[in-house]
């Protein structure tokens, strides 16, 4: 048996011991295509074992994450860091080797995937970062970007609907350093993939722009490397290469059948794969062979990264600024005393929020050249053109303004994939009701804790015309229930302004900034507070009676209502309560001095769900919210009746 053989029996059989040793896990993909992400690992792939980290690797993408032990098997014999123990700790408790790959727990994995469709979609983000580095910074003799986005992809990957939306950018788009290596066994969960899907999928591919490839034997590596090589030769399409495999491949009961899929092989069949494969090593074991095979394939590595060093000290001392800036890029630097100034965080006019938002993303693109971002079809509504930065399309990869088209699900795996890739700080737009479309991408990027910035516009009743489908409710109280997601609804434009710098100095989450369509009176006092998530914006002029607590458009009416109730007498305080995470972040000193637990007359008014808020009014306080969905017709008819108006919150107050 030669090494080749040796070393994808070697994934084999580790993958397989993993999950048979946590009794859970997805063995069937593994044995099917260990072949493939072999061959592209030790032949075709430019990656540093010894520098996971290099900005110009080859980026892999294991869209089909339930196969995670292969990951960690590849991650295991080249060199990564994972250990015996590791794999062995296979869906174990604080393990390194978790049931799904996650970024930012193990080494090597260059996303969280796991929901299908998702890889392949943030991979598409990451050959558009590709695309615009080299663009903006590649010279002649330095091609100091220069790499490729691989992907395993399975059916799965395929029905999803996310994976269409990104792959037909791509095409569009003209990634010719993204290559989809297509896992074709035809099973999935419930049976063979002709019970629910049937198309061709390599036409699919054709028709949205891709160059396609097939490999009839998936054990056949010389094929699967030289489909891969000549995928690389075209440098204007993305690529497919479907590559037919068995899942479950060498399992004497579970071959080719969906049984392979989701579940442990079993002592019995596993012995019996093993003997197919002439397998006589000890469980959890590297033949020797395979370690020594591994330390070239890792020192080839390292040469390369070193080479890469070489040709990048070379370029600083041809470019110094390009050089300077290259790593400023990568840094993620930020000039932050541009975002302590008036100048920043000034405003001269009343504007809606997502009018202020636009003006700042202008202010931003003129100090942060590797803002990069766009809208879902929506950019003058969204208002979030750059007007001093070009397209980036296939014609232009320099370009900073992202065409995403009408996809918002696919925009925010784009999203993820700009960030991952390393050197930008990508944002992108849409109406906050579709913000449904783009949740599973969104909440990833919480999970990753990813510093993406989300513009979320037309976000009440407010909406007007368009009526309930476009009125967004529950959206609010969905966001502010995922982990590490920062929601930001500001009231005004300085307000927003304080949204923009959260979502630029957060290190570790998104933040979604949620803006209405109508114009909002700039408010006395309003500014950088803000920061703070919740602060005092009117102080009570006599004993303290009353808080009243608002968000976005409604803090105006809060703000007015009590001015008429320190008139009766009643000593009311108003608090701005923009973000409810940036507030539960203060310390409780603080959050005390702006809401005394003493004080249990509350009444917050938001136009959207009452969900959540009981937290702030308590049981003896009351909410003006929505408790069903919107209508058709003039905001401001809307808001009358529903109660969003100062009378109602003076009388609500008074009944409190």
């Amino acid at each position: 048996m030669n090494v080749d053989q040796l070393s994808i029996n070697t994934l084999r059989v580790l993958s397989a011991d993993a999950v048979e040793k946590a009794n859970s896990g997805h063995p069937g993909l593994p044995l099917g295509a260990a072949p493939m992400a072999y061959t592209l690992w030790a032949k075709s792939m430019n990656h540093n074992p010894k520098n996971p980290e290099w900005i110009n690797r080859d980026r892999f993408v294991l869209s089909a994450g339930h196969g995670s032990s292969l990951l960690y098997s590849l991650l295991h014999t080249f060199g990564y860091g994972l250990t015996i123990e590791d794999l062995k700790n296979f869906r174990q408790l604080d393990s390194k080797t978790p049931g799904h790959p996650e970024y930012g727990h193990t080494v090597g994995v260059e996303t969280t995937t796991g929901p299908l469709g998702q890889g392949i979609s943030t991979a598409v983000g990451m050959a558009m970062a590709e695309a615009h580095l080299a663009s903006k910074f590649n010279k002649d003799g330095y091609n100091i970007v220069d790499h490729y986005t691989y992907v395993i992809a399975g059916d799965g990957d395929m029905m999803e609907g996310v994976g269409y939306e990104a792959t037909s950018l791509a095409g569009t788009l003209g990634l010719g350093k993204l290559i989809v290596l297509y896992d074709s066994n035809s099973i999935t969960i419930e049976g063979g993939t002709d019970l629910a899907f049937r198309e061709n999928v390599m036409k699919r591919f054709e028709a949205q722009g891709w160059e396609t490839f097939e490999v009839k034997d998936g054990n056949d590596i010389e094929d699967i490397y030289e489909k891969i090589e000549l995928a690389k030769k075209n440098s204007s399409k993305p690529a497919l290469i479907k590559i037919n495999t068995l899942i479950g491949y060498g399992s004497p009961k579970n071959q080719g059948k969906a049984s392979a899929h989701g579940a442990p092989l079993g002592p019995e069949d596993l012995k019996g794969m093993k003997e197919y494969f002439k397998w006589t090593e000890e469980d959890f074991v590297v033949p020797s062979e395979v370690k020594e095979h591994m330390a070239k394939i890792i020192e080839e590595g390292q040469n390369c990264n070193k080479e890469w060093d070489k040709k990048f000290e070379e370029y600083k001392s041809k470019y110094p600024e390009l050089g300077k800036e290259f790593e400023s890029w990568i840094n993620l630097d930020i000039p932050m005393d541009y975002f302590e100034s008036e100048e920043f965080w000034g405003f001269e006019k009343d504007l809606s929020t997502r009018e202020a938002s636009g003006v700042l993303i202008n202010r931003i693109e003129s100090k942060v050249p590797n803002f990069i971002g766009g809208s879902a079809d929506l950019a003058p509504s969204n208002k979030t053109y750059m007007n001093n930065r070009e397209d980036f399309s296939a014609e232009n990869y320099e370009g900073s303004n992202i065409r995403f088209g009408v996809r918002e699900h696919g925009m925010g795996a784009v999203l993820n994939g700009l960030y991952l890739h390393g050197g930008l700080r990508p944002y992108g737009g849409t109406f906050f009701v579709f913000s449904d479309y783009m949740k599973p991408s969104m909440r990833l990027a919480s999970l990753m804790n990813l510093p993406v910035a989300y513009v979320l516009t037309h976000d009440s009743i407010g909406v007007g015309e368009d009526g309930p489908t476009h009125q967004p409710i529950e959206q609010l109280a969905m966001f502010r229930s995922i982990p590490n997601f920062v929601t930001f609804r500001p009231a005004d434009a300085r307000e927003t302004a304080a949204g923009w710098y959260t979502a630029l100095t957060r290190k570790n989450g998104p933040t979604g900034l949620v803006l209405t369509r109508q114009t909002l009176p700039m408010l006395e006092g309003t500014g950088k507070d803000a920061l703070k998530g919740g602060y005092i914006l009117k102080k009570e002029k006599n004993n303290l009676d009353m808080i009243l607590i608002g968000t976005g458009s409604e803090l105006q009416l809060v703000y007015e209502a009590s001015k008429l109730l320190e008139e009766k007498g009643i000593g009311v305080r108003v608090v701005s309560m923009p973000s409810w995470e940036l507030f539960e972040e203060q310390p409780e000193a603080y959050k005390e001095e702006v809401l005394p637990r003493k004080i249990t007359k509350r009444l917050a008014v938001e136009a959207g769900s009452s969900f959540g808020w009981h937290k702030y009014v308590g049981i003896e306080g009351k909410i003006i919210a929505m408790e069903g969905f919107g209508a058709s017709a003039p905001a401001n008819l809307l808001f009358e009746k529903f109660g969003f108006t100062v009378d109602n919150v003076v009388a609500e107050a008074l009944k409190l």
